[in-house]
């Protein structure tokens, strides 16, 4: 590869060294640490691109990773604590630290054991050991251990890296997608600003060119590649788009509450009692989309019972009666 070439790292591996190197340390890292050590940055640097596109994926790469709910908490000059132009950048490990009164069943210890076998130190990238190593040389306290992150166990949807690398070069999008109800997907064509993570699920917010207007897509039903095309967009539309995602569908979970009877003590109680508020017949969860709410719902089979709204009931006992059916053909 040419000296000048951009190097061709995932944008979500990047966003895991940064988050292991952000861990590893109680001081915290100045930005140019970050950007001349962390992998996924540090071959940027060494491809030729200049500080400033550096700082910019950097400052991207932060809000990203506050939409995920990592706390990067920035420390200023102790002296002048207003003065950032010295700041420093950890993820503080206290808030993964469990509380000293938790205690595990030896059941649990083991399933804990079991994933921790694929979430181990063996499973830590050679880039992320890497960059560990170039801090250490630092002179920079690295704790230990450190737990190994491995971008190649990956939970999120394909569409997932062909939207975030055009986010990155701010380059529209042309992708299908199947809505439920229809027969086949329609081709949209998208200017992405933000990816999201809401009720578990991945979100593309961005611009709908061919309807003119602000609209969110559910990752899982892209059909087929994103086809990132030449034509770019203002990268100002980027700043804050993840808070307005998040706003837009928090807007709409509040406008859409289903009352539920839920059966105490059950899987159904513990996750969606988190997400409710107590009502005088069960609890009322917000949701945002009816169908993917159903398929949650009726994978708890008969731990819960949707009293209203009448369309969520109705797609609830739909995917439980084809559940039956696909069965008795099974038996």
């Amino acid at each position: 590869m040419p000296a000048n070439a951009p190097a061709k790292n995932p944008p979500e591996e990047r966003l895991v060294n940064l988050v292991v190197a952000l861990m590893a340390t109680e001081q915290g890292l100045t930005k140019d640490t970050i950007l001349t050590s962390v992998a996924g940055y540090r071959e940027q640097s060494d491809a030729g691109a200049s500080k400033d596109a550096l700082e910019k994926m950097f400052e991207r790469d932060k809000e990203s990773l506050r939409g995920l709910g990592v706390p990067i908490e920035t420390i200023g000059d102790w002296a002048d604590p207003d003065d950032l132009r010295e700041a420093r950048y950890r993820v503080p490990t206290a808030e993964y630290e469990l509380p000293e009164d938790i205690v595990f069943t030896p059941a649990e210890i083991a399933l804990l054991t079991l994933a921790g076998g694929v979430w181990s130190q063996s499973s830590m990238s050679a880039d992320a050991r890497s960059g560990l190593r170039k801090i250490r040389a630092l002179g920079i306290t690295v704790d230990e251990p450190i737990i190994g992150y491995s971008p190649k166990i990956s939970v999120r949807e394909p569409a997932f890296p062909g939207l975030q690398q055009a986010i990155e070069q701010t380059r529209v999008v042309a992708f299908r997608y199947l809505k439920p109800g229809d027969q086949s997907p329609r081709l949209r064509r998208f200017q992405p600003l933000a990816l999201v993570e809401y009720e578990a699920r991945w979100h593309v917010y961005g611009v709908d060119l061919d309807a003119a207007a602000d609209r969110t897509f559910l990752l899982s039903r892209i059909v087929g590649d994103v086809e990132i095309t030449r034509q770019s967009f203002d990268r100002s539309a980027l700043d804050h788009a993840g808070d307005r995602a998040l706003a837009g569908l928090e807007r709409v979970a509040e406008r859409q509450r289903a009352l539920l009877e839920v059966d105490p003590g059950t899987e159904a109680s513990l996750r969606l009692g988190r997400r409710g508020t107590p009502a005088e017949q069960g609890i009322r969860v917000p949701y945002v989309d009816v169908h993917v709410f159903a398929d949650e719902l009726a994978s708890y089979g008969p731990e819960v019972r949707v009293v209203e709204p009448l369309d969520l009931r109705a797609e609830v006992i739909a995917r439980l009666a084809a559940a039956r059916a696909l069965n008795g053909e099974r038996t």
